[in-house]
């Protein structure tokens, strides 16, 4: 299947691990461990490994040999991420350095007093974007659009260590209730941030060559950022050498009622952001339907 089954890596046993060498050992002592669990992903998850492989040497075109390095270095580099952002959360975000590039655009969405869209992608370390988007101007409230709550046992245990998360979270429900939630917060001048690249069996997708080969995307988040009439920008929290993190803005040049131009543009940037970083990209599933039966 192209489509995700709606699980993410990592359990709350793992987060549990995290949690404890952060806090007795340190982040960096923590990386050293991580490299046994990243060598258990790759001896082991056999599916995961054949899709990020596939990803590495199909898409991204390296030699087989150094995909295969590579795709332990994907856990390992994913395994780190999990870990910045446990820390973060937890209060230690002065251990972080981050710099910021296009946050002008972010200031002139809040500006204009009409809320704004986020678009982003599960590639880096988006769920920290809340703790660096201090450095924008004014007070601002942002709202996750997400159909994917899972992982409540482990967001219970996260708050149980950590301060409370800022963000609000908007559900989507069948009756679309959701959308006048979206329009509320918009009227508030709040931002609404979802991924567009993720989509469950059944939902509306969208088709578009990336990489070099046609994959489904889910319809829904450019369906609305296409029709709401407010500023639309592509963010990404990538992840730099030691402790250091780059957060990227793009403003989305958005036609009303286009949402295929929106997705065409949306792909060109998450792959700008892959040549930049190949090794930060978390969809462990046949994205592009390499291995359908």
């Amino acid at each position: 299947m192209s489509e995700w089954d709606g699980k993410s890596k990592g359990g709350l046993l793992g987060y549990k691990i995290f949690v404890f060498c952060i806090k007795y050992l340190g982040v960096r002592a923590s990386y050293f461990v991580l490299y046994f669990v990243a060598s258990y992903y790759f001896l082991f998850l056999r599916k995961t490994n054949r899709v990020t492989f596939y990803y590495l040497h199909n898409r991204m075109g390296y030699s087989r040999s150094k995909a295969r390095r590579m795709v332990f270095m994907s856990y390992y580099t994913f395994g780190q991420t999990l870990i910045d952002k446990t820390a973060i959360s937890a209060g230690m975000r002065d251990r972080f350095t981050y710099e910021f590039d296009g946050i002008e655009k972010l200031n002139e969405m809040l500006a204009n007093k009409k809320g704004g869209v986020l678009i982003s992608a599960h590639i880096g370390n988006f769920e920290i974007a809340e703790f660096f988007l201090g450095e924008l101007e004014g007070k601002f409230q942002i709202n996750l659009l997400t159909s994917d709550m899972e992982h409540r046992a482990i967001k219970e245990y996260l708050e149980s260590i950590s301060s409370k998360s800022a963000i609000k979270f908007i559900i989507i429900k069948e009756d679309l209730s959701h959308i006048y939630e979206i329009n509320e917060a918009l009227a508030n001048n709040e931002l609404i941030c979802l991924t567009g690249d993720r989509y469950f069996e059944g939902v509306k997708c969208l088709a578009e060559p990336f990489l070099g080969k046609e994959a489904n995307f889910p319809a829904g988040p450019f369906l609305i950022a296409s029709r709401l009439k407010v500023p639309v920008a592509f963010v990404y929290v990538m992840k730099e050498k030691k402790l250091h993190y780059h957060l990227y803005a793009r403003e989305a040049v958005v036609k009303h009622r286009d949402e295929k131009a929106l997705l065409k543009t949306y792909v060109e940037s998450v792959e700008s952001m892959l040549k930049k970083y190949p090794l930060q990209w978390f969809n462990y599933f046949d994205f592009w339907q390499a291995f359908k039966k």
